[in-house]
């Protein structure tokens, strides 16, 4: 068994795991291996809301006018084009619940899958437009175990223009963080929790399994 990668200030910088206890709660039903595939999608649903609420936190706004039955007030409405990348399939899983959140955001999909042998992954759908159309994306994938996909991701995003990226998941590595670290110093990381190691197939300990697996009941 792999023992756990010790983690450097410069590795945590930006790095935010919720202490939320909703989350906290939540959590522990998608760790339980009895959780059947509807009520784990339901969870990570709900887990994505709450991440995204800490998230957006630093979205820019602006101030509109705005009628009330009462008279004219001044409000404020965001400022900023969002796009929303889950990383296929797994990440399917969490767009629902931001789009729920941030109903005017678009969606780009990025589909990849880790090469099981060599644990590297493999782009094999990418349909982003030929120049970038928002200014903040939010990356989406339930585990950040090796770091290889997220950090495929975001070389994609950066290349097709992105400035502003943000990575949301459920569960990281420290070995993930490491990975994603060191090839994006700049990107805000946002999980519900950062687990003990990766073991010798690349799955997060203790972690919950495969979340594709797990949400779609393809064990």
């Amino acid at each position: 068994m792999a023992s756990k990668v010790g983690l450097s200030d410069a590795d945590l910088k930006d790095f935010h795991v919720s202490k939320h206890p909703l989350i906290l709660h939540k959590l522990s039903i998608l760790r339980d291996v009895n959780t059947e595939p509807k009520r784990f999608r339901e969870v990570v649903d709900e887990i994505t809301s709450l991440l995204c609420y800490e998230a957006t936190a630093d979205l820019p706004v602006h101030t509109i006018t705005v009628k009330t039955p009462l008279t004219d007030t001044e409000c404020q409405e965001i400022d900023a084009r969002i796009g929303l990348v889950p990383i296929l399939r797994s990440g399917m899983g969490m767009l629902n619940a931001m789009l729920k959140m941030i109903p005017s955001a678009q969606v780009w999909h990025i589909g990849l899958y880790r090469d099981h042998r060599t644990l590297q992954p493999v782009t094999y759908y990418n349909k982003l437009p030929d120049q970038t159309t928002v200014d903040m994306c939010l990356v989406l994938d339930p585990m950040l175990a090796t770091g290889g996909s997220a950090v495929a991701t975001i070389d994609i995003l950066k290349h097709w223009g992105a400035r502003q990226i943000k990575f949301l998941g459920l569960i990281a590595s420290p070995e993930g963080v490491q990975t994603l670290r060191q090839a994006h110093p700049d990107i805000q990381v946002y999980v519900a929790a950062l687990d003990s190691h990766l073991n010798e197939l690349g799955y997060i300990v203790p972690g919950l399994g495969d979340a594709g697996d797990r949400q779609y009941g393809t064990i």
